[in-house]
């Protein structure tokens, strides 16, 4: 990550992203392009509709934005796809959001238009895809594997919940509800032996497909 310097007055607020929107006031800070572009991620959030008002550039993670803006009515990734959460620090709902364009939040199914983080998401470098789901925690009781993305888990697995699993290649998101509805969670490569691990309450899992570019 670019470290930054800042020249802050008191009622400013220090950036925790390695960039930030020259429409947030007040912020002076040093940029050097060949090191902001290097990842090639980018993504602006902006308080109303249709890309108005206020906006926050975003070049990296990010774990607390709400700060500079009041609300998010409207999103547009130029580079890479991200994970947009509700609140500060990755928690509450998270929205997944390949490059391109996002008017309003219905268009990322937002319930609100409250989001305080985000994060790039890690892509497979070599394109591939593999996940293996249990019906039982700790890797337990039957095992399906595929390499697809799955709008219903009951109709393809026969399976009502996923108590863990392991993401042997690429990222993934599941899915509360079959036909990628409902809550979303990330799993990124490693394994899972219980739902609290991807972060939810419950086994909950209906759907999954692969985050692609």
């Amino acid at each position: 990550m670019t470290k930054q310097m800042f020249d802050l007055k008191p009622s400013q607020y220090k950036c925790l992203c390695a960039s930030n929107s020259e429409s947030i006031p007040g912020f002076q800070h040093w940029r050097n392009p060949s090191k902001m572009s290097k990842t090639g991620t980018k993504i602006t959030f902006y308080e109303d509709k249709k890309f108005q008002g206020r906006h926050y550039d975003c070049d990296c993670d990010c774990a607390d934005f709400h700060m500079y803006l009041n609300r998010c009515n409207s999103i547009r990734v130029e580079g890479g796809t991200w994970a947009v959460y509700e609140r500060p620090n990755f928690t509450g709902y998270m929205y997944i959001l390949p490059r391109g364009e996002y008017p309003e939040y219905q268009h990322w199914m937002g319930l609100n238009d409250r989001l305080g983080s985000c994060r790039a998401v890690h892509l497979s470098s070599g394109g591939q895809y593999k996940i293996q789901i249990f019906e039982k925690g700790d890797f337990n009781g039957q095992m399906y594997e595929t390499t697809e993305d799955c709008p219903s888990i009951m109709e393809q697995f026969h399976m009502r919940e996923v108590h863990s699993c392991k993401v042997l290649e690429g990222a993934w998101i599941f899915y509360e509800l079959p036909n990628y509805r409902g809550r979303q969670y990330l799993l990124d490569k490693k394994e899972y032996r219980k739902p609290i691990e991807w972060g939810a309450a419950s086994p909950a899992v209906q759907s999954f497909r692969r985050v692609v570019e």
